[in-house]
Formats: C-alpha cells, sequence, structure tokens
C-alpha cells in the first residue's frame, strides 16, 4: 500500500463511512437530501466515492446523524479535506478513467479479463501507442502522448517498490492474433508477456479459440481488492463515455465465480506461455 494519500481511496472509505451513519440512523438517502435540501442523487454519489466530499459536507451530514463526538467528527473531517487532493494522475490534465487509476494504485490483488488487446499494466510503449491511437482515432497527438505517458506510470505497480501482491491476467487468444501495428511492435509485445509470466506474483492464461464459447464473451472485467478489510472488492467495466463501478457483494461473488469459470477454460500457465512462444515466432518471421 502506498505511503501516499490516495485520494479514490479516501473518498470510498468516507462514503462508506458516511453511508454506515445514515444506515444507524434508519434514515433513506431521500430522507437526508430533504432535510438537507440536496438531490439525493448528491447523497448517493458522496456514498459511492464517486464524487468528491466537501468538509462542509461532512459537517452538514454529521449534524443530521447528530454525530457528537468530535473525535469522529475531525476523523471524518480530515477524510474530507484529504479526499479533495490531486493523485499523480491529475498532473497529466483530463484522464477519462482516473477513478480506475486511484483504485489501481491502491489495489494488492487484481484479476483481468480481456477479449481485445494486452491489458494496459503489461503494455509496451509502442503497443500503447497503436492501442490509444486505433481506438480513439481523433485524439491529437499530444492527447494520445499523455495517455500513453499514464499508462506507463501505472505500470509501477508492476516495475516500482509499491508492487502488486497479485495480477492474475486471463486474455483471449484474439490478443496474440490481432495485429495491433507492427509485426515488430507484436513480436515485442508478446515477448514482454513471456517476461513478465516468470515473475512470481504475475499469472497469465489464454484461452485458445479451440474451446470455443466462454463466459468471457459477455465483455471484459477486472476484479479489485484491498490490503484494508473496510475497503470492499470492486468489479470494474471500461466503457467508451462512463465507467461501471459494480460493488454490492452479490455481484462481486457472481464475477468472482464467472472469473474461476474463465481459469478453468484457459490453458495453463505452462501452456499459455507456449502458445504465446508460438505467436512471437510467427510475428519475428513477418
Amino acid at each position: 500500500m502506498s505511503t501516499s494519500v490516495n485520494p479514490t481511496v479516501r473518498r470510498r472509505r468516507l462514503g462508506a463511512e458516511l453511508r454506515r451513519l445514515r444506515e444507524l440512523r434508519q434514515m433513506t438517502a431521500e430522507e437526508v437530501a430533504g432535510r438537507l435540501m440536496v438531490s439525493q442523487s448528491k447523497i448517493s454519489r458522496l456514498e459511492n466515492g464517486r464524487r468528491s466530499i466537501s468538509q462542509r459536507d461532512v459537517r452538514d451530514l454529521c449534524d443530521v446523524y447528530e454525530v457528537t463526538d468530535e473525535r469522529v467528527r475531525a476523523g471524518l473531517m480530515e477524510m474530507a479535506r484529504e479526499s479533495r487532493q490531486r493523485g499523480w494522475w491529475h498532473d497529466f490534465g483530463d484522464i477519462p478513467y482516473s477513478v480506475y487509476i486511484g483504485l489501481e494504485a491502491e489495489a494488492s490483488s487484481i484479476r483481468a479479463y480481456e477479449s481485445s488487446f494486452v491489458p494496459g499494466l503489461l503494455q509496451t510503449r509502442e503497443y500503447a501507442e497503436a492501442v490509444v491511437a486505433g481506438t480513439q482515432p481523433d485524439t491529437e497527438p499530444g492527447a494520445i502522448k499523455r495517455r500513453v505517458d499514464v499508462r506507463l506510470k501505472r505500470q509501477d505497480r508492476i516495475y516500482g517498490d509499491d508492487q502488486l501482491g497479485s495480477l492474475w491476467v486471463v486474455i483471449d487468444e484474439a490478443v496474440l492474433r490481432r495485429a495491433v501495428g507492427s509485426a515488430q511492435v507484436m513480436a515485442d509485445q508478446l515477448g514482454q508477456l513471456l517476461t513478465l509470466s516468470q515473475r512470481a506474483n504475475i499469472n497469465l492464461q489464454v484461452i485458445p479459440f479451440e474451446r470455443g464459447a466462454h463466459p468471457g464473451m459477455t465483455g471484459t472485467f477486472s476484479l479489485l481488492e484491498f490490503p484494508e478489510s473496510a475497503d470492499s472488492t470492486v468489479v470494474y467495466f471500461e466503457g467508451v463515455t462512463s465507467d461501471l463501478y459494480l460493488e454490492k457483494d452479490a455481484d462481486v461473488r457472481r464475477y468472482t465465480n464467472l472469473y474461476d469459470h474463465l481459469r478453468a477454460a484457459a490453458l495453463s500457465v505452462t501452456e499459455s506461455r507456449s502458445l504465446i512462444h508460438t505467436y512471437v515466432e510467427g510475428f519475428r518471421v513477418k
């Protein structure tokens, strides 16, 4: 866990605590919104950590929930202050998936399934440039560079001091076959996958075409777990205009089970390396 303050995680923890206080008072979000003369959606956004929480918001909510312990109020106010700090990713400008980056930066374990391209944490610069340029054709060169720079900075979780405890990646064989960039870019990218898959904290599996239909055909997703028990596991889906985050226990269980099915459908780690190696050799001769 990073020693610096992570505003995304602070918002989640503060939101969860505010929800707990509301439920202790047996109040609905609608009732709280009415007392404060704000929209119910604002209360929901504050509680799910998707919106910055001001110290004034915390003070008003503490008054509604009749929180009189000054130590509790001060602790919540401090969390609100920290939740409004800037994460490292803000230095790169407007990044559409900044909430996810904040969660990824704090996660202790990530399980990811990808059907179209190599996950960002494992991409080479050249491959990342080809992905961003290809999937976002109207993006200016400067914006492409910023997004690629952010992607490589995220890889501190792979190469830096604060490494992930576990990264488990399942990819469809289409990821290996689709030529993103030149043949050399693909050879280098798949070669990097082979190198990274040798790390003790990284497991990489491939679902071959021959397996036919499988649960991952419904869409890609990631499961992020955190070192603090107070932080619930998050299921993440990346969208074109907005992202989706699921945290309810039933949703987490469903996607955890689905991921287990994906791992069972995939080749073993050793067999997956062998298949990746075959594709590396194929791109090298082109």
